[in-house]
């Protein structure tokens, strides 16, 4: 079932943008931040399983889904992100939140919780390395191999042209493609992700998510240790990023966690729900 009567689909306004947000149960806020090319639904394994202790929210990040698409390129950079998470904080009635993320909202989670500690009680990162150790990650040959399809998507056009012909086959077979565990991902679960891609402006929105990188990559900034209590989980066999980006992480966090899961790919939170909640559960209440 793609929708629970539990679950409620609402709107809130921030930082000049309308965004789409699922939400399940009462309680502290715990805020989850989807990846590329998902939506809101990536989560769907932890608004039921977190919905008796928390209020969790699951965001449709901007350009995604039924969130709103702006067509500047401008309005993806990494500072306009952040600032949307700061945003729904405040417009969803609350001061602070746990904050969950995958994969580009990973991205988004690790500069947030550098600008706006204050405003967060715990960080669970999945799948994505701590933005100095994907600068340091992208002078590997073997780093660049893996994020090749980076430098397709900063091409105009054609990567749209691409990623939606044959009926959006290519976003469907990345699921595929980038798992370990083949059963995570139903016929169903592919087509709600092809039909979040297929919004009107949604495919050229998830790109400048890319396609504002460089410059992001490009930046001398110097990491301080974040103080945040972390916990870091990562599927061991992402064929997109190495798990040697996750080693280290230790050296810019000052109370980190570090769970790995074998035989798992880039989707660790929908091919093994059960493990990860585990995780979660136990880093949340201890």
């Amino acid at each position: 079932m793609l929708f629970h009567d539990d679950w409620t689909s609402n709107f809130l306004k921030t930082n000049g943008v309308r965004l789409h947000y699922v939400s399940a149960g009462q309680g502290p806020l715990l805020l989850l931040l989807h990846g590329f090319p998902e939506f809101w639904y990536s989560w769907r394994h932890q608004l039921s399983e977190f919905a008796n202790d928390y209020r969790v929210v699951a965001l449709d990040l901007r350009g995604y889904n039924l969130s709103e698409k702006p067509q500047d390129l401008s309005a993806y950079r990494i500072s306009e992100l952040v600032n949307d998470i700061a945003g729904a904080i405040a417009a969803l009635g609350e001061t602070r939140c746990c904050l969950a993320a995958h994969d580009w909202g990973g991205v988004i989670a690790w500069h947030f919780a550098y600008l706006y500690p204050h405003l967060l009680d715990r960080l669970i990162i999945m799948n994505c390395p701590h933005p100095a150790k994907f600068q340091d990650g992208m002078r590997l040959p073997q780093q660049w191999l893996k994020s090749s399809y980076m430098l397709f998507f900063q091409l105009p056009f054609a990567p749209e042209w691409l990623l939606q012909s044959l009926d959006y086959q290519l976003i469907a077979s990345a699921f595929k493609a980038l798992a370990v565990n083949q059963q995570a991902f139903s016929p169903q679960d592919l087509e709600a992700y092809k039909d979040a891609v297929g919004q009107r402006g949604a495919l050229t929105a998830m790109l400048n998510y890319y396609r504002n990188l460089p410059s992001a990559l490009s930046s001398t900034k110097s990491w301080d240790v974040l103080s945040v209590p972390t916990l870091m989980i990562w599927g061991e066999n992402d064929p997109a990023l190495g798990k040697e980006l996750a080693e280290g992480t230790e050296n810019y966090v000052s109370h980190l966690q570090l769970q790995y899961i074998a035989n798992c790919g880039h989707w660790v939170q929908q091919e093994y729900p059960h493990q990860v909640n585990q995780f979660m559960r136990y880093f949340l209440q201890n």
